[in-house]
């Protein structure tokens, strides 16, 4: 059953831009950098003797931000579909759980994300090459650099495919995204607590894991608290 949602779900996006919204995520991550560096590339290079480290510190502080817009995009088309096709009452009038149903919207919006982190790694590491930073590529750091927010920010994805779910309305997403994306720039100042402090992988221990642990945590326990209320509402 959950495999024929996800198709269903496939078939659905295909033509609605959320992959071409995947895409420009990191290429305008690395873009910001391909001016950075093009600019002032010999400057930037004077500021470390790990080039290659300074290089991903610069990339890893757009990040986070390019990662809540997307979700926050990606989670409030998921549902405007629904509503635009009149969707969420012919779904529930098959013989298929609700329960399914949100579920499979959350993980086509992980999937997403995860194929956008992955082309982030490997846009990294092309430019990161064409910049001549040495031939000794920091592997691990670049999979840490475009993993580990991601996975800080499944918790956030659970909480704004909550929101848009059970909202009539799509601006109340996107608002609620964008002051999000505002106390993100403020991470630096907040309790570890909050959810969008996460992907920046700042916390009081200077464990980026720690952030990862705390937002996988958080996302199952949001996935169920929106299972539970998107099946108990009467959407549509």
């Amino acid at each position: 059953m959950m495999t024929q949602l996800l198709r269903a779900e496939w078939l659905k996006i295909k033509r609605k831009g959320l992959w071409l919204l995947a895409i420009i995520g990191p290429i305008g991550v690395v873009a910001l950098q391909m001016v950075n560096y093009g600019v002032r590339k010999d400057y930037l290079l004077t500021q470390s003797d790990d080039d290659w480290g300074y290089y991903l510190n610069n990339v890893a502080s757009f990040i986070p931000l390019a990662l809540i817009l997307g979700l926050v995009i990606l989670t409030s088309l998921m549902a405007s579909i629904e509503n635009e096709t009149n969707a969420w009452k012919q779904w529930i009038a098959l013989p298929i759980s609700k329960i399914n149903v949100y579920v499979s919207k959350f993980v086509i919006v992980s999937i997403i994300l995860f194929v956008s982190s992955s082309l982030l790694a490997v846009l990294t590491l092309l430019y990161g090459r064409t910049l001549g930073l040495g031939e000794n590529i920091p592997w691990i750091h670049i999979l840490h650099n475009s993993f580990y927010p991601y996975l800080a920010s499944l918790a956030l994805v659970g909480f704004h495919l909550w929101i848009a779910t059970v909202s009539p309305n799509q601006g109340i997403t996107i608002t609620i995204g964008i002051i999000g994306v505002i106390i993100c720039m403020m991470s630096y100042y907040l309790p570890d607590w909050v959810i969008w402090k996460w992907p920046t992988l700042m916390n009081q221990w200077d464990r980026p894991l720690m952030s990862v642990a705390f937002s996988i945590v958080a996302a199952i326990i949001l996935l169920v608290i929106g299972m539970w209320d998107f099946n108990r509402r009467d959407v549509g």
